[in-house]
């Protein structure tokens, strides 16, 4: 660890708390120019420091940058399981953590972006990812014995984690579009893309890149024309830390259901905060498109439908649009 990297875990640890050039120097057994050396970098990395004469530095409550030390400062459960880095822009975070996949690593993996230049959604879409206004995140999983109908877990466990950790962070309602979209105050804040590696001979999961987008402030001048009827913020003003926190409840609940026993333990929160059940919806999959209502959810995450003339079926993949 640097001493840039120190110096930052001991600020995001003790916010608020002022600490002398001298002490930090002491602590961290470096020299007092070397502690203002790093002070001077976190400033231009966009880190908001107090400085108050006889009192020393102070880590302003103000600063929303994300980063490991402030990740990891929330989480609670076992950190060793992950291996963090944050990139202040990727081209897409899922692309570089495929591609360390592809190279054996391990799971718990862990790519966060302040930023993605080639952002990418469902069906090979651009997923609008500007800098410093969202989080943009990659967590590498290896589950043991996943056949292909049950990778939809990971996917609709994260939209359920998701809701939690937006609804802890910011005290707002969070709801799922099925299959991946995350809804607040009637507009997308969030999306999910899980892409996987299957072995040909066993037909199981061999890793699964699970990419979550948040958007937690509205970009400067808005969202492009085409996002601006569907896409919003999780936040209307700016707020303390909120994208360090937001990760971080995201990767608790995450887990929490990950690793219980019983993996099903989440469908019920899925379908509370369902907002399709029993609304017409143009429901397009691979059998081509059709307005059906939706009758609800099954243990599987799967979407139950009927027809117009009466046919019911339930899909495990597709898009829906809500008629209005």
């Amino acid at each position: 660890m640097t001493t840039k990297e120190k110096i930052l875990e001991l600020f995001e640890s003790h916010r608020d708390t002022y600490f002398s050039g001298e002490e930090i120097a002491r602590t961290l057994s470096v020299s007092r120019a070397a502690v203002w050396k790093a002070v001077k970098a976190l400033q231009n990395e966009g880190y908001a420091f107090d400085a108050v004469p006889h009192r020393g530095y102070s880590l302003s409550s103000r600063t929303d940058i994300v980063s490991v030390q402030g990740i990891l400062k929330y989480l609670r459960f076992e950190t060793e399981r992950l291996n963090i880095s944050v990139l202040p822009s990727a081209s897409s975070t899922n692309a570089l953590l495929r591609e360390e996949a592809n190279r054996g690593a391990k799971e718990g993996r862990l790519i966060v972006a302040n930023g993605q230049t080639c952002g990418r959604g469902r069906g090979g879409r651009r997923f609008f990812s500007p800098e410093d206004t969202g989080v943009y995140l990659s967590l590498l999983l290896r589950p043991e014995n996943y056949a292909a109908q049950q990778a939809v877990r990971i996917t609709t466990m994260a939209a359920v984690a998701a809701c939690e950790a937006i609804e802890e962070v910011s005290g707002e309602k969070a709801e799922i579009k099925w299959v991946n979209d995350i809804f607040v105050r009637g507009k997308k804040v969030c999306g999910i893309l899980t892409e996987g590696s299957f072995g040909l001979e066993s037909g199981l999961l061999e890793y699964a890149v699970l990419g979550i987008g948040i958007n937690v402030y509205r970009p400067e001048g808005g969202f492009p024309k085409e996002l601006e009827p569907v896409a919003g913020a999780v936040f209307q003003t700016h707020q303390d830390d909120a994208k360090n926190r937001l990760v971080s409840e995201f990767l608790n609940a995450f887990y929490k259901y990950y690793t219980a026993p019983c993996p099903r333990d989440y469908v019920e929160r899925y379908r509370e905060r369902s907002f399709v059940i029993g609304k017409w919806v143009t429901l397009t999959s691979e059998n081509g498109a059709g307005h059906a209502v939706v009758l609800g959810i099954d243990d599987n995450c799967r979407l139950l439908v009927k027809y117009d003339d009466g046919t019911e079926r339930c899909y495990s993949s597709g898009e829906i649009s809500v008629c209005i």
